[in-house]
């Protein structure tokens, strides 16, 4: 159930009637008429905007409009006062019934409760992390990764059919140079002294490739020149490569549901038949550039290309797909794989990149765009850096990769569970401080720890009421009496945990899953001062001795609560503890 909607019905159907009664002209837009939290929660429960967007197209007053609309929905049960503020907007106090409704659709649903069928199935291609497999995964891909598996999470959760997609970049220059470095390992392994030049990865984890290559060719490929080998140890060091990251991809738990190689496009036809389809729009076109920004004309060299006419899909600059050599840009594969994605059906296409992408969205976006001719949109998000800490000062963790610090040893630090609750603290395009010491410490001020806790807190009260032999089953609490758990602060909790089913469908629109651990804290800190109140106000503790129905009634509240925080962790691929240790 989703009440704001709910709300947002009645609002409509009051306004309808206000309609039929000559109250209201005609053939008003009502599509920018919203329900939404007040601004300020002492103003009420819920506002809206009716009033304020009808009164210029109704040619009336806004606060005619607020007082006839209040009037009208007064008459429902649910609405408990209706008052207008300001210039005309309405605030609305619901009575304690609909929190109860709230609780109860909560317990009955489970994990379920707030799912949506907003994405009426739509497909969603969901493209992330897709690095080069030449290493296994770095910290910033652990941010991508989190990010994306996330949104799919979430994306699910609200009614699209979505595909997690890794795309393999096995099709350029830098395979090559993996290959070499793994040659340089597999001389090793042979006793030999090598060094590493020319851009050659150096990391220890090419040590174990080099050697299972010597298990494999023997001293077939020592002493020999790279047309003897380059192919076979590129393709063998590429496999290995990919085991690593889907190693690295299942410590943090995520599993993709297809892993496509951009090696695939080459020599197939499938980047000639992607630039035909813009080429038949009249979008490919031989041309010369104009100097980059920054170049002086005497520095640059003028040459024709193969071009596409990006600016005319919202570009800024027409971009080269084949070189003056004849060989492909690197664009050229990315536009054959989208238009792939194109013709696989999909209705909707998301890539999650790297802050150094930046650059690339416009161009990527005027692609899909005319190759689908408008029909798919692509959304690209960007991860930004993420920063690591330790108490506050910036920590340099043991390399094993050479060069950069690994998803595997930031998992290893802190587990998988706080690696990704962390990472979706902060939305995706802000850089995001991840400190050593503050993600494992036990305070309100560790996001992670204060919802864990949470749920760790309604578990121990469980676990206390079944030994008492009180039934707490999901159904006997959906039947219990709720008007025993009615003080405003136990409402407040139950409001809270109303906003779940929009919370959802906002993010989903929004494609920005860091909404719902921004939710699940808050929904915590309301957990946490209803219990705190209870150290007071011992009718507010939720174990009520000697008054099972009061007990009943309370547990009610709180494993609806449970409910919830467990479904949000689901979505961020987040483990609910049953007790804190």
């Amino acid at each position: 159930m989703n009440l704001f909607a709910e709300m947002r019905a009645l609002v409509l159907d009051s306004l309808s009637d206000l309609q039929d009664a000559g109250g209201l002209p005609r053939d008003l837009d009502m599509a920018n008429v919203a329900v939404e939290p007040p601004r300020d929660a002492a103003h009420g429960d819920m506002a809206t905007n009716a009033a304020m967007v009808l009164a210029k197209p109704a040619g009336m007053k806004p606060r005619d409009i607020a007082d006839a609309l209040a009037a009208r929905l007064l008459e429902d049960g649910r609405i408990a006062s209706a008052d207008v503020a300001g210039p005309g907007f309405l605030n609305l106090r619901l009575s304690p019934a609909v929190w109860q409704g709230v609780v109860r659709a909560a317990l009955r649903e489970g994990v379920d409760f707030g799912r949506s069928d907003m994405g009426q199935g739509r497909k969603i291609n969901v493209e992330y992390v897709s690095a080069n497999p030449t290493g296994p995964l770095h910290v910033g891909h652990t941010r991508g990764a989190v990010f994306g598996d996330a949104l799919c999470s979430l994306l699910d959760f609200s009614g699209h059919d979505v595909t997690r997609e890794y795309y393999v970049n096995d099709g350029g220059a830098q395979v090559d140079v993996l290959a070499r470095s793994v040659y340089l390992r597999y001389l090793e392994a042979h006793g030999q002294e090598v060094a590493f030049e020319d851009g050659t990865y150096p990391g220890d984890y090419l040590i174990e490739v080099g050697q299972a290559l010597k298990d494999k060719v023997g001293d077939a490929y020592v002493g020999k020149g790279e047309d003897a080998w380059l192919e076979e140890v590129r393709d063998f060091a590429t496999d290995a490569m990919l085991g690593l990251i889907r190693e690295d991809l299942h410590l943090l738990g995520v599993k993709m549901d297809n892993f496509f190689s951009e090696k695939s496009l080459y020599g197939t036809g499938r980047i000639e038949a992607a630039l035909n389809s813009l080429e038949t729009k009249g979008l490919i076109y031989e041309g010369v550039l104009e100097p980059p920004k920054g170049k002086t004309p005497e520095d640059w060299e003028p040459r024709e290309q193969t071009l596409f006419r990006s600016t005319a899909h919202g570009d800024d600059v027409d971009r080269p797909v084949k070189k003056s050599d004849g060989s492909w840009t690197y664009f050229a594969p990315d536009i054959a794989y989208h238009f792939d994605k194109i013709e696989r059906g999909y209705d909707e296409l998301i890539d999650v990149f790297g802050a150094d992408h930046g650059g690339y969205v416009k161009r990527m976006k005027a692609a899909v765009s005319a190759l689908s001719d408008g029909a798919v949109p692509l959304d690209i998000k960007l991860t930004q850096l993420v920063r690591l800490f330790k108490n506050g000062e910036p920590f340099k963790m043991s390399k094993r990769a050479g060069t950069f610090i690994t998803l595997r040893d930031v998992v290893e630090q802190v587990g998988a569970d706080v690696t990704r609750f962390v990472m979706l603290t902060r939305k995706n395009d802000a850089p995001l401080d991840f400190d050593f010491a503050r993600v494992l410490e036990q305070s309100k001020d560790n996001p992670v720890f204060y919802v864990q806790y949470a749920h760790a807190r309604i578990r121990s009260v469980m676990r206390k009421a079944e030994a008492a032999g009180i039934a707490s089953d999901a159904a006997t609490l959906a039947g219990a009496d709720l008007d025993l758990a009615s003080d405003p602060a136990e409402l407040a909790l139950a409001a809270k945990l109303a906003e779940w089913p929009r919370l959802i469908e906002i993010a989903a629109r929004t494609h920005e899953p860091h909404r719902v651990a921004f939710y699940l804290y808050e929904l915590a800190s309301e957990l946490h001062g209803l219990w705190n109140l209870g150290n007071a106000r011992p009718e507010l503790r939720f174990l009520q001795e000697g008054d099972i129905a009061a007990t009943q009634a309370k547990m009610a509240l709180i494993q609806a609560t449970a409910v919830v925080i467990s479904a949000g962790l689901g979505i961020l691929g987040v483990t609910p503890v049953e007790e804190m240790r």
